[in-house]
């Protein structure tokens, strides 16, 4: 079984990747938080910072490309390929509503004429490795029948499928079922993402779907990032990974204020590795300054139990 570190914008990036692989490890690939092709045919700044060979250099990384123009998806995949990455993703699978609004992410799964106009472009196009991640449709799963029939007319390297439809965001449950008929179906090889926040979860879906070679876990994986780790978890190798990070992150910003930001966005899902952690994990959201940050990090491992597994309170 191959296991993947979904992307999530605002915490996988290069820092939290680099010191996880370190660290922890049991990542087969590190999946990077989209980039946004546009007409423009540039990366961003901050794009470039997570992408550029200084401070990448691994053959695990695979970028994420989100945008529904051809033209540009084509140009970037091909300046990606240029910097060394072999496999290029393609993201239908982002629910959020600034991206679906614009008819990007699942916001595209609502077009599938369009869709099948874009993915003809960019398969005759490219060369190489192109997958994509999908949910099952935008507002009802039998909206999926017809997509899975385009996906099926292309050479995808892979199919990342998250059982859910765009409206479900990630609060409703995956849809198993409606996962087990795409699986039959497809024609191209399939990994499963979705709720995977124990090593006991990861069991159950390689026990009901043994054709699937590949899991994707993304928010419990960061919420324990011990998950997948070949050694076990111990509450002082937690401490020390978020302690560097901290550091790290003081250092990429040039100041404790971003770096006390970026923790936050982190601690929204370690904290619900904790039991009791209620009100450390308001102290933590309030922390206005690096001192206050980092004493309430410092109790939450010195006074809180562990839990078995992450509690997924975030949704």
């Amino acid at each position: 079984m191959r296991y993947y570190f979904a992307p999530l914008e605002g915490v996988t990036g290069y820092v939290y990747r680099n010191l996880h692989r370190r660290m922890f490890g049991g990542v087969d690939r590190y999946y990077m938080p989209f980039l946004s092709a546009n007409p423009s045919c540039a990366f961003s700044r901050k794009e470039w910072q997570d992408l550029c060979p200084e401070h990448n250099g691994f053959g695990d990384l695979v970028p994420q490309i989100l945008g529904k123009d051809a033209t540009s998806f084509i140009w970037a995949a091909k300046e990606l390929r240029k910097l060394g990455y072999t496999e290029i993703n393609f993201n239908l699978g982002c629910p959020s509503g600034t991206v679906t609004a614009k008819g990007k992410g699942a916001g595209f799964l609502a077009h599938p004429q369009e869709l099948d106009h874009f993915l003809d472009a960019v398969y005759s196009a490219l060369d190489g490795p192109i997958s994509v991640k999908t949910r099952l449709g935008v507002v009802d799963e039998t909206e999926f029948a017809a997509l899975l029939e385009i996906y099926n007319r292309y050479p995808i390297a892979e199919l990342t499928i998250h059982p859910r439809v765009r409206n479900d965001f990630y609060k409703k449950p995956v849809r198993i079922e409606a996962f087990a008929q795409a699986l039959q179906k497809s024609r191209n090889p399939v990994c499963y993402n979705g709720d995977l926040f124990s090593r006991a979860d990861c069991a159950a879906i390689k026990a009901r779907f043994p054709q699937v070679q590949s899991l994707m876990l993304g928010r419990g994986l960061i919420a324990d990032p011990a998950l997948l780790a070949p050694e076990k978890r111990t509450r002082q190798r937690l401490q020390t990974f978020y302690e560097a990070l901290y550091e790290n992150y003081c250092t990429m910003f040039g100041n404790e204020r971003n770096a006390v930001m970026r923790m936050k966005e982190v601690w929204f899902y370690h904290i619900h590795l904790f039991d009791g952690h209620e009100k450390l994990a308001k102290r933590i959201r309030r922390a206005a300054s690096g001192a206050e940050y980092r004493a309430a990090a410092a109790e939450v491992y010195a006074s809180l139990p562990l839990r078995v597994q992450a509690q997924p309170g975030w949704v």
